[in-house]
């Protein structure tokens, strides 16, 4: 029998052709076109399998499906899902774990770098018509080479950005909630520490955490201000971690040197949020997960969990969220 999958980010036409060219046999693939709450009603109403990689899936669109067997998240953080009224309603929801933990791992060393040196402020000038060279940037300019980074969450993102940081001397400390073996640490080339010591001694604190109770606004005014003045945020975990109204006032204020984000506590970011009016911030919309040559394996990878629900075989286990 075939069953339908829905996509339920607005995708382009070009994309939901790639996704068909990969889907497995019995299966057939739709998607949505608006992010509007009665349209994503309308189509998981007809779902057996759903997918969401950026959009909200609350409650009240769960409730609108009829036969669903499945959400499926088209990455890893679960926290635009509401996992709470899928158990009550007895769907599963799975995740692709550690499908992007390379592209989101080389996105970091470049925000990381395009912090320290003004890339972004030089190449927006630049394409106005305004040559500003060195001496005339709004913050100075750092080498990554032999610094301190802190990496707060230490899952597959986390240890695939401390294994491209080998190449660049750093010392690399690591925080989360559940240490490393001594071997794990050594083999790694990291270095356990608690949260207020890595925020005081890092020279780039570099987010990889999950959006929980305990992490939703760790990062605010007080924990910047243990910060060092030169220290560089880079957010690449999730927007709910960073409170941005006191990262904004800290940017202002010069209380730190600089930050890079590419998540927000609201997506898309509304094009008049004065985090697009500083000029030591590197702002991305979300992208750090995205490349062509990713795009296949994270895909198999989740339509493998989706044709073992549609085969009444069991999901892998580090992939299960709910069920």
């Amino acid at each position: 029998m075939t069953e339908t999958v829905i996509v339920l980010d607005p995708i382009s036409e070009s994309t939901a052709t790639r996704l068909r060219a990969l889907l497995p046999p019995g299966l057939v693939l739709e998607h949505g076109t608006s992010r509007d709450e009665a349209h994503q009603q309308a189509i998981i109403a007809e779902a057996d399998y759903a997918i969401s990689g950026q959009i909200a899936v609350p409650g009240s669109v769960l409730r609108a499906a009829r036969r669903l067997k499945l959400l499926h998240k088209w990455g890893v953080g679960t926290d635009n899902l509401d996992l709470v009224t899928a158990a009550e309603l007895g769907i599963k929801v799975a995740r692709t774990t550690g499908s992007n933990a390379i592209p989101v791992a080389e996105f970091t060393i470049s925000l990381m770098i395009a912090a320290l040196r003004n890339l972004a402020f030089g190449h927006a000038e630049l394409m106005k018509g305004n040559w500003r060279g060195w001496g005339s940037l709004p913050v100075e300019s750092y080498t990554l080479s032999g610094k301190t980074v802190g990496i707060v969450g230490f899952g597959a993102i986390g240890k695939a950005v401390a294994r491209m940081l080998s190449g660049f001397d750093c010392e690399i400390l690591y925080n989360k909630s559940r240490r490393l073996t001594v071997d794990e640490e050594q083999r790694l080339g990291v270095a356990y520490a608690d949260l207020p010591t890595l925020l005081a001694t890092a020279d780039v604190v570099t987010l990889h955490c999950p959006l929980t109770p305990a992490t939703t606004g760790m990062i605010d005014r007080a924990a910047l201000r243990t910060m060092k003045p030169t220290a560089v945020l880079v957010n690449v975990a999730r927007g709910g971690v960073v409170i941005e109204d006191d990262l904004i006032a800290a940017l202002r204020a010069r209380e730190i040197h600089s930050a890079a984000m590419d998540v927000f506590e609201i997506e898309p970011l509304p094009s008049d949020h004065p985090l697009l009016t500083l000029d030591n911030i590197v702002v991305t919309p979300h992208i750090a997960a995205g490349t062509v040559d990713n795009f296949d394996k994270t895909v198999r990878h989740m339509f493998r969990n989706i044709t073992h629900a549609h085969e009444g075989t069991p999901i892998p286990a580090q992939d299960i969220v709910v069920g």
